[in-house]
């Protein structure tokens, strides 16, 4: 509940705050397009008084937020905003998997000293509380084994016990990356529907002008391919967050491992002093 609280949460102050941005640049090239039909009754005179007739006038450079907000508009609000929806959300599940396994991360060398210290005078209850008081999956999945080898439980036993709570641990430390997979799938095949429609649409605009002018035919492709550009734009980004929580995971994986085995080894070690 609290991941989905989380989640909801990022989701929804990305979607706002890119909302109330693109609001705000709207209402400002309107403003500035109502001040430049206006302009020339009141600057004709100031510019014949200052500026020399020989000096072009200079115009204010396009940023590259204005550049990629025009962008955006031209190529049409109903797939852009779909394939802006999909990588908000998958930005905002690649967030939270990443602070959870950057919370799942500890230092297993240290908890195994710790443990082993405590085993040397087979004090198992102070091992097990060492294990509570670390966060991560290795440290569960200590705790798990340590509460069956304080109840006489065998080697053997305790292993197979590690090794369960361990697959699910790793499911756990995997949840949410099928999501990620299926938001960098969507982000380009909407913007390859977006194409397809912009496309149909240019050829119905060619014939309603009845004419194949170069003009209809660019400014057509342009809004269709707009789509796509900023479809693939998204998967990228998202297959960028993808792979490294993928790594992540694989890291932790195989510390719990090696953790694992190290484990097993203090028990084995320190069993006839339990």
């Amino acid at each position: 509940m609290k991941k989905l609280i989380a989640f909801l949460m990022i989701a929804g102050f990305m979607t706002f705050g890119i909302s109330n941005l693109v609001v705000a640049q709207e209402e400002q090239a309107q403003t500035e397009q109502t001040e430049q039909v206006a302009a020339p009754q009141e600057a004709t005179p100031v510019v014949e008084e200052t500026v020399p007739a020989t000096q072009p006038a200079e115009e204010a450079p396009v940023t590259f937020r204005e550049s990629i907000k025009k962008q955006f508009i031209d190529g049409g609000p109903a797939f852009m905003g779909i394939v802006l929806v999909i990588l908000l959300i998958g930005m905002a599940i690649s967030i939270e998997r990443i602070i959870y396994l950057t919370l799942a991360t500890a230092n297993s060398e240290k908890l195994l000293k710790g443990i082993e210290d405590k085993m040397k005078n087979g004090d198992v209850e102070g091992a097990k509380q060492i294990c509570k008081d670390t966060r991560g999956p290795v440290a569960s999945i200590f705790t798990q084994g340590l509460i069956r080898y304080q109840d006489g439980q065998s080697l053997d036993e305790v292993e197979k016990s590690i090794v369960s709570y361990g697959s699910v641990a790793g499911g756990k430390l995997e949840s949410g990356l099928s999501w990620i997979g299926l938001c960098i799938s969507l982000a380009p095949m909407f913007g390859f529907m977006g194409t397809v429609i912009g496309m149909i649409k240019a050829f119905d605009d060619i014939a309603a002008a009845g004419d194949m002018s170069p003009t209809i035919v660019a400014s057509g492709m342009k809004v269709a391919l707009l789509t796509t550009v900023f479809g693939l734009i998204a998967a990228i980004i998202l297959q960028i967050f993808f792979n490294f929580i993928a790594s992540k995971i694989e890291s932790i994986v195989n510390d719990m491992e090696n953790a694992s085995i190290s484990f097993m080894d203090i028990l084995a070690k320190y069993n006839n002093k339990k």
